[in-house]
């Protein structure tokens, strides 16, 4: 039963882990017991403790307040302070790119290495403050943009680009949808990326590029069009684009009803005549949909998990209300048609 958020809300997750004050246990439906020992590791429980006791300790409350009063103010375009703090906090207490499977981090060298199964109840806590993954290093689209740089990137690429990411110094953003064509189809891609001499001269018009109005983002990865008449699924290419950079231009944050997540952002950005060095391709023309469709496995079960977790925190919310709130000389939550709903 859900009786609220307090100091440590009791709820049983999606992911079917219960954090109590006193242990760490699993409540178990048939169809998932067989994700018992991957879920109960020692290692999956202990992070599950760390990350929950920094959210109360230092997320929920005053910082919560803090980032969203400022989210609504006329300087929500600039970082807040406590941010950056947290994010320092949370590296100094080694809970930093927990994202990070054991096949990209096979010596645990800039993580704990977790295994899927093992990160998705810690996604799930932190998406219960929409803005909390940021300060674990765990937040997209800088998460997938690690993910390609690790697995396409050059050595030369991975130091520019992939470290600074790493070490949570800068942002990202990620070009792919554009406004004239159903873009959940890569294929449909229309903007290009033409070769001239020792560069590539990139031009299009891309919307919904999350993390763009970041101050700090420091790398945009554009999809685009090498060449317009080869093979359908290798048309495509993703190209490296350091920002701010001459030609690029943020046109308008977008909002979704009503709000526009500063200060990250979904922006509408044009491409016009943009010029990067051809160093700066990933793997090669023509791999585009194949880095696209390789991306996009991890990041929606990270999204779907910090999705549950503020659902989860609504619910708590709804569910508190109901307790409290009373009516016809009763509370909410014992009023026919509240129970039968």
């Amino acid at each position: 039963q859900n009786r609220g958020l307090g100091r440590r809300p009791q709820r049983i997750m999606a992911s079917q882990i219960a954090l109590r004050r006193g242990g760490f246990c699993v409540k178990m439906g048939p169809q998932r017991r067989r994700m018992s020992s991957a879920l109960c590791s020692p290692r999956a429980e202990e992070y599950a403790r760390k990350v929950t006791d920094f959210m109360h300790t230092n997320v929920y409350g005053a910082a919560d307040a803090a980032v969203w009063k400022h989210a609504m103010s006329d300087e929500r375009w600039k970082i807040p302070p406590v941010i950056e703090e947290l994010k320092a906090k949370a590296k100094s207490q080694g809970l930093w790119n927990l994202w990070m499977a054991p096949y990209l981090d096979p010596k645990s060298e800039h993580s704990p290495a977790l295994k899927v199964e093992e990160y998705a109840p810690l996604a799930e806590i932190m998406g219960a403050v929409p803005w909390a993954s940021e300060i674990f290093n765990c937040s997209a689209p800088d998460t997938g943009n690690m993910e390609v740089l690790i697995k396409y990137g050059t050595t030369d690429q991975k130091e520019r680009f992939l470290t600074p990411l790493m070490n949570g110094a800068i942002r990202s953003c990620f070009a792919m949808t554009e406004k004239e064509v159903a873009s959940s189809d890569a294929t449909n891609i229309q903007s290009s990326i033409v070769r001239q001499g020792d560069d590539y001269i990139i031009d299009g018009l891309k919307w919904w590029t999350s993390g763009a109005m970041d101050p700090r983002c420091g790398l945009c990865i554009f999809m685009g069009k090498t060449d317009p008449t080869a093979d359908r699924h290798v048309q495509q290419s993703m190209i490296l684009v350091p920002m701010p950079t001459e030609g690029l231009r943020l046109v308008r944050p977008l909002t979704v009803f009503g709000y526009d997540d500063a200060p990250h952002g979904h922006a509408e950005v044009e491409f016009k005549g943009v010029q990067v060095p051809a160093s700066n391709i990933l793997v090669g023309e023509g791999k585009g949909f194949e880095i696209a469709q390789g991306r996009l496995g991890p990041g929606r079960i990270h999204h779907c998990m910090r999705l549950i977790g503020v659902a989860e925190r609504a619910l708590s919310l709804l569910c508190k209300r109901a307790h409290e709130r009373v009516a016809f000389g009763k509370p909410l939550s014992a009023q026919g048609t509240i129970r039968s709903d």
